[in-house]
């Protein structure tokens, strides 16, 4: 199927590795050109040039957490014109609900959420006023079901959540959509390295808490990146102009709430 956006212009954030060079590169092998933003562009470098695709994707380098850079990126891609925009960003400290200062919770909202926000603002006006955009967020099943021990991030996301499904009704009528897409276990190098990290701290070993992991998931595996990034590439397409305002759960069935 053809999702017409070749010749369209995507953003994507934290797009070094993992879901966001996923949903980047899915992107571009549909023929949009894609400013991937990263600390590590070297790394965007690296993929883009192994899958053939370095002349759709310029790398971009990108610190969520310093303000000024959000502005100067802000101002850049508007200037552009950007069709598509990816959020995507780091999970803050693990930790408890009880305890956490308010610096703390300040960073994790300043360092999450403020920056997809202001990006989004920037970039709204463009997509008005060529009749066509999209704002898709990569969040976490935090959101539905909350993780244990992870009270920033299931915190700042569920705020995200609700800011994207706020902007999803004011932004309707000018013909762009938002929607978040929400993760299980997709076999990323992150989650390679949670279950090494698991494994140390239990002293099982990594196949031990991969296969604890599996047994959760109906689909009896961790979801491919490309899997991933196809979600995302369907949801920046032509043919998803009627959904917006969705949460959408990638994630082979494991979460068991309605």
């Amino acid at each position: 199927m053809d999702f017409g956006l070749n010749g369209t212009r995507a953003l994507v954030l934290g797009a070094s590795r993992g879901l966001g060079a996923a949903c980047a590169r899915a992107l571009a092998e549909e023929g949009v050109q894609v400013c991937a933003a990263a600390r590590n562009t070297a790394a965007v470098d690296d993929w883009a040039a192994a899958a053939g695709l370095s002349a759709r994707v310029e790398a971009v380098a990108f610190d969520m957490a310093d303000p000024a850079a959000v502005s100067a990126l802000a101002a850049r891609m508007a200037g552009l014109g950007v069709d598509i925009l990816v959020t995507n960003c780091g999970g803050p400290k693990a930790g408890p609900a009880r305890g956490q200062s308010r610096e703390s919770w300040l960073e994790a909202y300043e360092g999450m959420a403020l920056p997809m926000m202001a990006l989004a603002d920037a970039l709204i006006p463009g997509m008005a006023e060529r009749g066509f955009g999209r704002i898709i967020t990569i969040g976490s099943s935090g959101v539905i079901a909350p993780i244990p021990n992870l009270a920033l991030s299931n915190g700042v996301r569920a705020a995200i959540a609700g800011w994207s499904k706020t902007l999803a009704g004011e932004v309707a009528p000018l013909g762009i959509t938002v929607n978040m897409i929400l993760p299980g276990r997709i076999g990323t190098d992150r989650v390679a390295e949670l279950d090494a990290g698991q494994a140390k701290k239990t002293g099982k070993s990594v196949e031990e808490i991969a296969a604890a992991s599996r047994a959760t998931i109906p689909v009896g595996r961790y979801g491919r990146p490309e899997e991933f990034g196809a979600v995302a590439a369907f949801l920046a397409s032509r043919q998803a102009s009627f959904v917006t305002g969705s949460m959408i759960r990638v994630d082979g069935g494991m979460l068991k709430n309605l």
